[in-house]
């Protein structure tokens, strides 16, 4: 019976997430067309996101260690277990942001015309498009839009999940530009729903967020890039 009813509640949040995606399409495009409608784009996601998340039953209980400044840049960095995640950020993040995903990410239906324009596509097996966009993330560093990713690089096939091990990109990145780096643990999210969803359902509830106290990086070099990822990685554990 729970499998049936977590089976129902996917196809329900499938529609209502087809309707808003319809709704908002054209404030996606729209902002899209231009880097300096971003801000605007930014704030479209906000609000689809939690549109779609309360109509769906599904909220965010956020708890910071210590307050952030909404006019700091910063790298967010978190575990990878739910196509929700990036809804997270999309709720969490302020200001100018960005994320940086996997290349299949271009082919999606819905996400690719983010990762065609706002945010960075990466193909892993290939260093100079792993080049192309941690040079690309850290011009828009530089300029001010906060990075979103999930450094884990996917969301693995171990259920219930488990962290795995830190690609270093986005640590070298702390440090190369002097960004703090804010650990994000996604706690429970995965209870909720899943990867996509499809193998086990949907269900609403409460999800917990712990978003740690910001790791400076001005006084790191170039080789405390493991260190950093060390740090990281136990502080985002720590919670899960």
């Amino acid at each position: 019976m729970i499998k049936l009813l977590r089976k129902i509640h996917l196809f329900y949040s499938a529609l209502i997430f087809l309707f808003f995606v319809l709704l908002f399409w054209p404030f996606f495009y729209f902002g899209t067309r231009n880097p300096k409608y971003y801000s605007f784009l930014n704030k479209a996601r906000t609000s689809f996101s939690f549109l779609v998340t309360a109509t769906t039953g599904i909220f965010f209980n956020f708890q910071f260690e210590k307050k952030l400044d909404k006019n700091q840049t910063y790298i967010y960095c978190a575990n990878h277990s739910s196509n929700l995640d990036i809804i997270v950020f999309c709720l969490l993040a302020k200001g100018r942001y960005h994320f940086m995903g996997k290349e299949e990410l271009k082919k999606n239906p819905v996400l690719g015309i983010f990762f065609k324009t706002i945010d960075i596509a990466v193909s892993r097996e290939s260093k100079i498009s792993s080049f192309r966009a941690f040079k690309k993330a850290g011009e828009n560093l530089e300029n001010g839009m906060s990075l979103i990713i999930f450094p884990e690089g996917r969301i693995d096939d171990v259920y219930p999940p488990v962290l795995q091990e830190f690609k270093n990109g986005p640590f070298r990145l702390a440090i190369d530009y002097n960004i703090p780096i804010v650990p994000v643990s996604v706690v429970n999210l995965w209870q909720f729903m899943w990867d996509n969803g499809l193998k086990y359902g949907t269900r609403p509830g409460i999800v917990d967020i712990y978003v740690h106290e910001p790791i400076s990086t001005v006084t790191l070099a170039g080789d405390n890039a493991d260190v950093l990822k060390d740090e990281v990685f136990k502080k985002i554990n720590s919670k899960l």
